[in-house]
């Protein structure tokens, strides 16, 4: 058999090949078990091997990769179209051998080991974020419950937690118990997400690029050192408008017949970086807005005709496409100075 493409549909034990030769003909289809793939793909001649970018897809494309194999990662999204009627692991696996052989599509990055260390260490500090905004929403609805009404934000925890620990507060014991493990709980979840913060700050100073990108406005030490984790390579796009959709930070399209009709922002691509982005853009418009800008500046217009809101996204967008620049021609970001 002359297999040139290999389409591999990942799971959890029992794994789907289907290989076609130059020609796109199928001339395999089998069923193997996790402790075989690597034995299998280690007695093929070097060939093109495709996955979907999902669940282990990054390890496997590791070690399928050491074997002399050239491994291409496609997102799910982009393989669904070409599974044909009844949708099982052949016909996925067949997908995957076809969508790889087209000549316009996208394909993943194969991560390294350290690569998804740094991607597991933003992930559980947004999980244990999440958690902490679930129990000081969970203490202040109790505590409301008993004619205490707390503000929003976290400037206003120290204060709840005095009230609910104070002895004089006539809470039942039954309640003063279960806040208190929410209160333990809280702490815990404080030290940790500081532990996680520290670690990714002390990473942060240690990488050069990193260290570049922190350079922007609104870009601290953790979307630096998120950015290198989680976003592709800069050679993946042509110009930072395509880096800015990538992100989902441009408009959604619904355009035809030559007439363009832009609608809302797309939100598609990552959403911890766009996230992040988004935050960073807010702090550098309330500063401006609090302190002052100058008005002849990018900032100082869009504040002076859009809503605050709008430009917050739009300044986004912007950081966006300046740290792809960063990015793919190296350098520091340097402030734009105002035309005399």
């Amino acid at each position: 058999m002359n297999i040139s493409t290999i389409g591999l549909d990942l799971a959890k034990n029992v794994f789907q090949v289907h290989g076609a030769d130059v020609s796109g003909t199928p001339v395999l289809r089998m069923k193997l078990r996790r402790d075989h793939v690597l034995k299998f793909f280690a007695k093929q001649p070097p060939c093109l091997v495709a996955m979907e970018a999902c669940g282990g897809a990054h390890y496997w494309g590791r070690e399928i990769g050491k074997l002399g194999h050239q491994v291409r990662l496609i997102p799910p999204a982009y393989v669904k179209p070409f599974v044909k009627r009844q949708k099982n692991d052949a016909s996925d696996a067949e997908a995957i051998c076809e969508a790889v052989q087209r000549p316009t599509m996208r394909f993943v990055n194969v991560k390294s080991e350290e690569r998804q260390a740094s991607i597991a260490a933003f992930r559980v500090r947004d999980l244990l974020v999440r958690q902490r905004t679930q129990a000081i929403n969970a203490l202040r609805g109790h505590v409301t419950e008993y004619g205490i009404v707390v503000p929003q934000g976290p400037t206003h925890i120290p204060r709840l937690l005095e009230w609910i620990e104070s002895a004089e507060n006539g809470l039942p014991d039954a309640a003063r118990l279960a806040l208190g493990i929410l209160i333990e709980t809280l702490r815990r979840l404080e030290d940790q997400i500081k532990h996680l913060g520290t670690e990714i700050v002390r990473r942060a100073r240690e990488d050069a690029e990193a260290r570049r990108l922190a350079t922007v406005p609104g870009v601290g030490a953790i979307t630096a050192t998120a950015l290198i984790a989680l976003a592709p390579e800069a050679s993946t796009f042509k110009k930072g408008r395509d880096f800015a959709a990538w992100v989902g930070l441009t408009p959604l399209q619904h355009s035809t017949g030559g007439k363009q009709k832009l609608g809302a922002t797309s939100k598609m691509g990552d959403r911890t970086l766009r996230r992040l982005l988004i935050i960073g853009a807010s702090s550098v418009v309330k500063q401006a807005l609090r302190k002052g800008c100058q008005d002849q500046s990018w900032l100082g217009r869009m504040l002076a005709r859009k809503p605050p809101m709008l430009v917050i996204f739009a300044l986004a967008n912007k950081m966006a496409r300046t740290i792809w620049a960063l990015m793919a021609r190296g350098g520091i970001y340097q402030a734009p100075t105002a035309a005399v």
